[in-house]
């Protein structure tokens, strides 16, 4: 009998891999709350805030979390991200009195997914941080105690593996960078509008695109939940074609097998008009391969839940 996982009853996240870096000098304020769609005044040294930086035509860069640390700002990202952010940071330094320091190796990280801070053990500082659709608390833990903190915190919280945290992330509807998130994505698109973008805040690059956005309402494509009605396994890439038009509306980025509902579910980008929950596509490995092997697939809604 297949074990079913339930990560919001409380569950822990090795998420050491992740980049980490540290920003200090006197403009770190002003330069990297110029640089993120969220307000850097909510970031504090008990709170984290989630954030993307963009382009000046409003497509991710980045996707980060902030919080304060060391009369300084601490900040993470997918792994993938480690050369490109720093990168991106500094082409924007001119003659800010900001530092740079990339952390990445020097500590772990760990989450815990639950409402209520636990009582721990020892010195270990919880930062609040809502990252799988869930409220959950982050430990920046010196490299060197890995292993007993690890060992601590295990005793306390079931550990979630990769392949069950990404699930999770998949039922809970949360885009990813390099799966919903690239430097081709408006992060309205993903859905990131209450969590990861302030519309009061002062001006950030980007912000335009943002605005505009929100004045109008409308999106050309939107980050849907998706479910295959036969069942049948999806594939990432995946094209989907509006049945008998033969037209392109959207893509497939992430996949898995949910066994609380016992379907096989994706994330995926679907254009306007196409979007509406309950709406019937076609899956197909390319837009012109042969539409007797397509999977029938339905927008759902998200999270899935």
């Amino acid at each position: 009998m297949t074990t079913i996982v339930r990560p919001e009853d409380g569950a822990l996240l090795d998420l050491s891999a992740r980049a980490k870096f540290r920003i200090v000098g006197a403009d770190r304020f002003r330069f990297v709350n110029g640089q993120i769609t969220n307000d850097l005044r909510k970031a504090s040294a008990s709170e984290a805030i989630e954030a993307c930086m963009l382009s000046a035509k409003g497509k991710t860069n980045a996707h980060l979390f902030i919080s304060e640390s060391d009369a300084g700002f601490q900040l993470d990202a997918e792994s993938e991200l480690r050369e490109a952010l720093p990168a991106r940071l500094d082409r924007y330094i001119i003659a800010d009195d900001v530092q740079l320091e990339d952390i990445t190796e020097r500590f772990a990280m760990f989450h815990v997914i639950g409402d209520t801070l636990p009582t721990l053990p020892g010195e270990l500082r919880a930062i609040r941080a809502t990252r799988l659709g869930r409220i959950g608390w982050d430990f920046w833990i010196d490299m060197a105690e890995y292993d007993a903190a690890r060992q601590e915190l295990s005793a306390l919280f079931p550990f979630l593996n990769d392949s069950d945290a990404e699930t999770f992330r998949i039922e809970m509807g949360i885009p990813r960078w390099g799966r919903e998130l690239t430097e081709e994505i408006i992060p309205v698109e993903a859905n990131l509008e209450t969590r990861a973008i302030d519309y009061e805040k002062g001006c950030y690059i980007g912000q335009e695109v943002i605005s505009r956005m929100k004045m109008s309402g409308q999106t050309n494509k939107r980050l849907c939940g998706i479910v295959s009605l036969a069942e049948e396994p999806l594939a990432v890439g995946m094209r989907l074609i509006l049945p008998g038009e033969e037209k392109e509306v959207g893509w497939i980025t992430s996949v898995t097998r949910s066994e609380r509902l016992q379907k096989e579910i994706a994330l995926g980008f679907v254009k306007r008009g196409a979007n509406s929950i309950g709406t019937r596509l076609e899956a197909r490995r390319s837009p012109k391969s042969d539409a007797a092997r397509a999977i029938f697939v339905a927008i759902a809604a998200l999270p899935f839940i």
